[in-house]
């Protein structure tokens, strides 16, 4: 019997698959492991009716009430693993009061959040629990307002759910049910201070289900503090012995790197490439949109809202290369890559793991490549020995029929890629994507009217410089009428009454009464002007002015 690799699943785990063998477990339901009928009906709707084996291992502990510890590979369903017993504990409970969630999904990123999130909220709504994501980089007003509504289940990440508790609009009293996914990684980043604070903040005799890669350092201590009696399951080998995939270790040239990495990423078929940094992500964005490949590009530094649309685009195909540094590396489920490449080989072998582990998913077939120069061959290779990889090593450059043969590698198109523009919207267009009826700044309408924030003269509104005929200002009125703040100003009347504060001023009066610095010089115009030839001290001793036309000061 084949194991079901239904997508609905939504894997969140790390470790590289291992293809999937037919046991006799196989033939045990949803309904014989103790879930609920009407969590296994709505499994069943969604096409998930066999459980995958990390989940037959550890549905009947987590559902019994036990902590659990519990590592699978990639495509094992560990999502579910976790998800399911969640729900059926609080699916007879009454609705969580408002701030007051009472259980808690703790993630190390904002992708692997919305990833549970999306995978649990068909199953919640089943049976009436709400879930939210509590994650950074998006604003705080939606998140603020649901837990005031009442949620059941919050999926985090540790630095927006720690601020969230201290603004004091979420109070962890109420958890009854804890999760640590991907337990391992959050350590590697750092969140480990943040996790250990939270986890403090739930009640003692709170259930803890914690699913890691490595269950060792410090997550064991995690596993020491906060877990009591709990009972391991673990699934998958931690090196990647995978059947599916093919690895190989390409030796290039320095000067060939780019050249190879951009005949690999314009081959047929999803690809993702790995760099170290976030410079280098966009870097090679740039370079590879320049010679005819589209990509995008995906790390940390990234607003979330251009993180998920970049996501949105590569699973739903409108986009086939993928260039990310590690964030994208773990938890992150995509159907169909069928190659990584490593740009920059990772450091560590957990690194390499997670990064593979992106192909071959749930027994499909997929290769991993990475480009090496000679000085990183020795350290590539000790880093690959202990991830459990024995690549396939070949000299290659680019345009090698080697490559192809290996990669599918092939000449990029060289017609440099545009951004494509927004969409176009029936309403709330901007800027220079708006039918002519809708122009702005200066462009004409299909009448020939000038249009300036969207209004014609004929029609503008009560704003700045767009007001009707009868009210125009500063430039749009009728000579005689011009006005600016309520009185006539100057250059925009008639030559006898042109006034300035309220008083003639030099440049719009008769010849004989300009002024400037309040005093009438006949036909010499004084304070900026001059008869042609006279200087500023071409006058009597006496009728010297100083500066603003004031007498200069005496000294005795």
């Amino acid at each position: 019997m084949t194991i079901s690799t239904n997508p609905g699943t939504t894997p969140s785990a790390p470790d590289l698959p291992v293809e999937d063998t037919p046991t006799v477990e196989a033939a045990v339901d949803f309904a014989a492991l103790g879930l609920p009928r009407r969590l296994v009906d709505t499994l069943a709707r969604q096409g998930i009716t066999t459980p995958f084996e990390i989940q037959r291992a550890t549905l009947p502990d987590a559902l019994a009430g036990r902590d659990v510890l519990g590592r699978g590979q990639t495509g094992s369903g560990k999502t579910l693993a976790f998800g399911l017993p969640i729900i059926a504990r609080l699916a007879d409970r009454n609705r969580a009061r408002p701030l007051h969630p009472r259980a808690l999904v703790l993630v190390p990123t904002r992708e692997l959040a919305m990833q549970v999130n999306d995978a649990l909220m068909p199953l919640g709504k089943a049976v009436g629990i709400f879930l939210k994501t509590a994650v950074g980089g998006v604003p705080y007003d939606r998140q603020i307002d649901a837990l005031r509504r009442g949620v059941e289940i919050v999926v985090a990440t540790p630095g927006r759910l720690g601020d969230l508790i201290a603004r004091g609009v979420c109070v962890l009293d109420d958890v009854e049910v804890t999760v640590l996914d991907e337990a391992d990684q959050m350590a590697d980043m750092g969140f480990l201070p943040e996790v250990t604070e939270l986890l403090a903040k739930t009640p003692t005799n709170a259930q803890r289900l914690l699913f890691s890669a490595t269950l060792d350092g410090d997550v064991d201590s995690l596993v020491k503090r906060f877990m009591t009696d709990p009972v391991t399951h673990s699934t998958a080998p931690s090196t990647a012995s995978v059947s599916t995939m093919d690895h190989h270790l390409l030796l290039i040239p320095p000067h060939d790197k780019f050249a190879v990495a951009a005949s690999i990423a314009a081959r047929a078929g999803r690809t993702m490439l790995f760099a170290r940094t976030q410079l280098g992500v966009d870097r090679l964005v740039e370079q590879l949109a320049a010679v005819g490949v589209r990509a995008g590009g995906l790390h940390g530094g990234k607003t979330q809202r251009m993180r998920t649309k970049t996501l949105a685009e590569f699973r739903e195909g409108r986009m086939d290369v993928l260039v990310a540094t590690d964030v994208a590396a773990r938890g992150i489920h995509v159907d169909g890559v069928s190659l990584v490449l490593h740009v920059d080989p990772p450091k560590d072998p957990k690194d390499y793991l997670h990064r593979a582990g992106r192909t071959a998913r749930a027994g499909e077939s997929g290769a991993v490549a990475t480009l090496v120069l000679p000085k990183q061959r020795r350290t590539t290779l000790a880093m690959m020995e202990k991830a459990g990889v024995e690549p396939a090593q070949a000299r290659v450059r680019a345009g090698d029929p080697a490559l192809a043969e290996l990669t599918g590698a092939r000449e990029p198109s060289g017609v440099p890629v545009r951004d494509e523009p927004e969409p176009r919207r029936a309403a709330g267009r901007r800027y220079g994507d708006r039918p002519a009826g809708d122009r702005r700044h200066g462009d004409r309408d299909s009448r020939g009217e000038r249009r300036y924030g969207d209004r014609s003269l004929g029609d503008r509104g009560q704003r700045g410089f767009d007001r009707p005929t009868g009210e125009r200002r500063f430039g749009d009125r009728p000579q005689g009428e011009r006005r600016f703040g309520g009185e006539q100003r100057f250059g925009d009347r008639p030559q006898g009454e042109r006034r300035f504060g309220g008083e003639q001023r030099f440049g719009d009066r008769p010849q004989g009464e300009r002024r400037f610095g309040g005093e009438q010089r006949g036909s010499e115009r004084r304070g900026g002007f001059r008869p042609e030839g006279r200087s500023r001290d071409d006058r009597p001793r006496d009728d010297r002015r100083g500066f603003g036309g004031r007498p200069p000061a005496r000294t005795h």
